[in-house]
């Protein structure tokens, strides 16, 4: 008999409990494609010493994010690099862009640079959608990204132009 109501109890918690998780539904994937350029406005290097030119980096870049659909977004970066002329790099970082509507995403990415003959350092970038404001509230998702990295001179901050697409879905309302 306790056993019939444990198992009777056992069962309303779970159907309350998917009732519950049910009740946040998610819309279907989305797609967004966008055309990113930032310049670095922080960029401190410290030389490693085992090799010429390798060094790592704390690098800040901002600039705009045009999108297809035809928003535009402010973009800023925040990127750890381990740098090693004339080779390429490796980064990771946070990315946050905000919209003209107050909307956020944050994007944890991780971004590979390689220096093909002519010398030009192109770049590719996995990332995770880790959090969303406004309308992203509650997104999930990916970007790849792919592009070009022109490193800073004297004269020139370092900078970058991506081609980034975001795969992502968001709890209905």
């Amino acid at each position: 008999m306790a056993a019939k109501k444990s198992i009777s109890i056992l069962f309303g918690i779970i159907l309350i409990s998917a009732w519950v998780l049910g009740s946040v539904t998610w819309v279907g994937a989305e797609t967004m494609k966008c055309k990113n350029i930032a310049i670095a406005t922080k960029d401190e290097r410290v030389l490693v010493g085992d090799e010429e030119g390798h060094n790592i980096a704390l690098q800040i870049m901002e600039g705009l994010s045009y999108c297809e659909n035809g928003e535009i977004a402010k973009v800023k970066h925040h990127a750890l690099i381990d740098a090693m002329p004339p080779k390429g790099g490796q980064a990771i970082g946070y990315s946050i862009l905000k919209f003209e509507d107050g909307s956020t995403m944050v994007i944890r990415f991780q971004r590979l640079m390689v220096r093909d003959q002519s010398g030009a350092i192109s770049a590719k970038a996995s990332s995770d959608i880790i959090k969303g404001t406004g309308r992203f509230e509650g997104i999930k998702g990916t970007v790849s990204t792919t592009g070009k990295n022109f490193l800073g001179t004297k004269e020139e901050a370092a900078r970058v132009f991506n081609d980034s697409t975001f795969t992502y879905t968001l709890p209905s309302k």
